[in-house]
Order: C-alpha cells, then structure tokens, then sequence
C-alpha cells in the first residue's frame, strides 16, 4: 500500500475509533508496513490533527505501546464554535414562555450535536469515564454525541421503568423550576456499581432534573466526575440546586415585552 492510501486508512481509523488503543503491530500487518514507516505516519497524522485543531495521537512505549485518538477541539475552534451558536440562540424569535428557548432545531441537527459532544469531550477529557448519563429528554442526543468522542456507553434515567429494562432503582426528587415531585427511575443493569460517569442535559434552570440524577446515581455508589449542560438560564429568582457545572451558553436578560434576548459564553471555557 502507498504510504498516501496508508495515511487515508490510519487517520478514517482514529476518526472512527476515538479512544481506542491499537499497539503498531496490529497495523503492521494490517497495512503490511514496517514499525519505523508507520510512526512516521503517525507522526504526519498527529501533526494535521493538531493543526487543524480536532485532536492528537496519544502514543506509549514499551512491550504494550500503542497509539490512540484523542479528539479535543482547540481552544480557537471551541470559542468560534460557541460564537456561532451564540448568535443563533440571540434569535427573538426563539424566546417561548418561562424565559425558555426554542432549541429543537439545533439539537436535531447531527452536525451542531456532533460539534457540541466535542465541546463537551475536550472539556471532559482528561477524566477517566466509564459512561455518559443523561434523562429521557432532549438532551439524548447530546449524551450520546459526548460518548461518542468519550468512547464510552450512555445510560439514560427515565419517568417511568421500561418492562424490557429489567428491575429498577427509582427516587424521588422535587423539579426546580416547578417545584413538583417526580420520578425518576434507573435499571439496575444499566450502570456497574462505582461507575465514573459524566451528567448530560440540554437545559438548566435550578437544575433539579440534574439534581435528581446525582441523587439517583447515588443509589448505585457512582462517582459524578462531571455534569455538563448546552445552556444555562441565568435566573436570580431561581435557587440553583446545581453549584459544580460545566455550560456552554448563559441565557440571560430575557425580555418577554421587548423581545429581546441576550447569550453569552458558558463557564466552558473558564
């Protein structure tokens, strides 16, 4: 194979397999090509990676060496990125009743979620996860667009147990926004006890729903190493239950009469 098919391969590998440890000889004879010709592959790969601002090649020594992709925007192409969808979200027309806003269309969009899951990813990764967990809500997509860069599973917490789910855990926990008791409920087989795992969600007001979900995490002695929501409403009239967070974008100033509506920049980049 020539070296320019063999750099194609490697780099749709790593595109297509973040995280995953490959030791040299596995590509050795996958490409038919000597140690010493594929770490100067390696070395081409990792360079446009970091230049293009997507990541880099994490590589090891010794008997048990290998390389892995590590997808992680740069600090450029997140600030572009939140500067984009910033502006989107300062759209009037997006504003709906409770101050909250009409964000359907980015989150069924694959490409804006796939770029909001790396945001995420570069945020969360240099801590060891075992699963993104996130509630039946709009905020799936998100998770598993997090996981998907992360190389890890998601679980998700639901209103209510599902038959083909097996036996539950559930709790209940008071909704911060409307102060009402609900449930949430999480298989016993979804999540090992002990777990590393990251919260998902779209949206955050007071952040009970996420509160809930440590709660719930709790039950199975899961280690929250992080919670990272796309917006947060910058609301003074609401008691935030949620203080160790990750956002994306602040919604604030809110203006119902004049319709008008002010985004800025999340804690993410702090």
């Amino acid at each position: 194979m020539k070296r320019s098919d063999r750099l194609v391969a490697l780099t749709s590998f790593f595109l297509e397999y973040p995280r995953e440890h490959r030791q040299l000889p596995y590509f050795a004879e996958v490409f038919g090509a000597s140690k010493s010709s594929l770490s100067e592959d390696l070395d081409i790969i990792d360079e446009r990676l970091q230049e293009e601002g997507i990541g880099y090649l994490e590589r090891t020594a010794g008997a048990s060496g290998g390389v892995k992709y590590i997808p992680e925007f740069s600090r450029k192409k997140r600030m572009q990125f939140i500067e984009e969808l910033r502006q989107k979200l300062e759209d009037p027309a997006r504003i709906l009743p409770g101050g909250y806003l009409y964000m359907s269309d980015i989150l069924g969009d694959p490409r804006q979620t796939r770029e909001i899951g790396r945001v995420f990813a570069s945020a969360f990764s240099k801590l060891e996860l075992d699963a993104v967990v996130t509630v039946a809500t709009k905020g799936i997509p998100l998770a598993y667009a997090v996981a998907s860069y992360l190389g890890i599973p998601v679980v998700i917490a639901r209103r209510d147990p599902k038959v083909t789910e097996g036996s539950s855990v559930s709790i209940n926990y008071v909704s911060g926004s409307s102060r009402k008791i609900q449930t949430m409920v999480l298989p016993k087989r979804s999540l090992p006890e002990g777990a590393n795992v990251c919260i998902i969600d779209d949206f955050m007001k007071a952040g009970g729903t996420i509160a809930g979900m440590v709660s719930l995490l709790g039950e199975f002695s899961a280690n929250v190493k992080a919670i990272g929501v796309l917006a947060e409403a910058d609301d003074e009239e609401d008691e935030r239950m949620v203080d160790d967070y990750t956002s994306v974008v602040k919604i604030s100033n809110v203006d119902m009469k004049q319709h008008s509506i002010e985004v800025n920049a999340g804690n993410i980049m702090n």
